[in-house]
């Protein structure tokens, strides 16, 4: 009965859930993957993970869950899974709760999940480290760079950005850049910052921490923001980075 406490996001996730399932030895050997497995139990809630891991680097190319327990436990390894896709395990396995909730909220500044749901989130990252730690023998390669960010260039924009003003639209950037990029690249100790908005189109940051020396930061990293950002704000945004060499 706690639904009406719920996001909407979070709702219709829960409702429609994607990675619910499982993985066997036989599936992940047939695409030459690692299988990670782990359990936990909170009560008399049970949560099991399944993930598909690439034995060369450690990225999770997959994740899925099996769960015993209330609403709020599905929603928030649901949640996860999204989340850990993509990203190798030592960077799944430092994913915060925060984090998940930020995945699912309607709203930057309300969470997602109810004070009574906890407990469910602090259960999926505990069987997702121990899923992490079965993984500790494959290394990370030493150029591995982490991006955690994946452009998609679906969006519809914002609405009204035309209309706006240069310090609304900054705003804008920074709202976006604040819920959907910022989290994800401080997981590896890197930050990025407005600097300027030249002519309506041309967005220049700053790489902070990890990523002023990251090799990706004019590659893959920085598709990932300008996508983002295309797909949330304005498709005609170029993002340009001022302080690599």
């Amino acid at each position: 009965m706690i639904w009406h406490k719920y996001s909407r996001k979070l709702a219709r996730k829960i409702e429609a859930l994607r990675h619910s399932g499982s993985y066997s030895l036989e599936e992940a050997k047939e695409r030459h993957m690692r299988l990670a497995t782990s359990e936990g139990r909170h009560q008399e809630s049970i949560l099991r993970l399944y993930l598909l891991v690439d034995p060369q680097d450690g990225v999770i190319v997959d994740a899925r869950f099996q769960a015993f327990g209330p609403s709020s436990l599905l929603g928030a390894a649901e949640a996860a899974c999204e989340l850990i896709i993509r990203k190798n395990y030592d960077q799944a396995r430092r994913i915060p709760a925060e984090l998940i909730d930020k995945q699912v909220r309607d709203k930057p500044e309300e969470s997602a999940f109810p004070e009574s749901a906890y407990p469910h989130l602090n259960l999926v990252l505990d069987v997702l480290e121990l899923a992490a730690a079965s993984c500790q023998d494959i290394p990370v390669i030493d150029a591995y760079v982490p991006t955690p960010l994946e452009p998609k260039y679906d969006g519809e924009g914002y609405p009204g950005w035309a209309e706006l003003s240069r310090e609304q639209k900054i705003a804008v950037l920074e709202q976006v850049i604040a819920s959907e990029i910022r989290p994800y690249i401080e997981l590896d100790a890197g930050g990025v910052q407005i600097l300027d908005f030249v002519e309506d189109r041309e967005l220049h940051i700053a790489y902070e921490g990890a990523c002023t020396t990251c090799y990706s930061a004019m590659g893959s990293t920085l598709s990932a923001i300008q996508g983002i950002l295309r797909a949330k704000v304005d498709p005609g945004i170029l993002v340009v980075p001022k302080n690599l060499s």
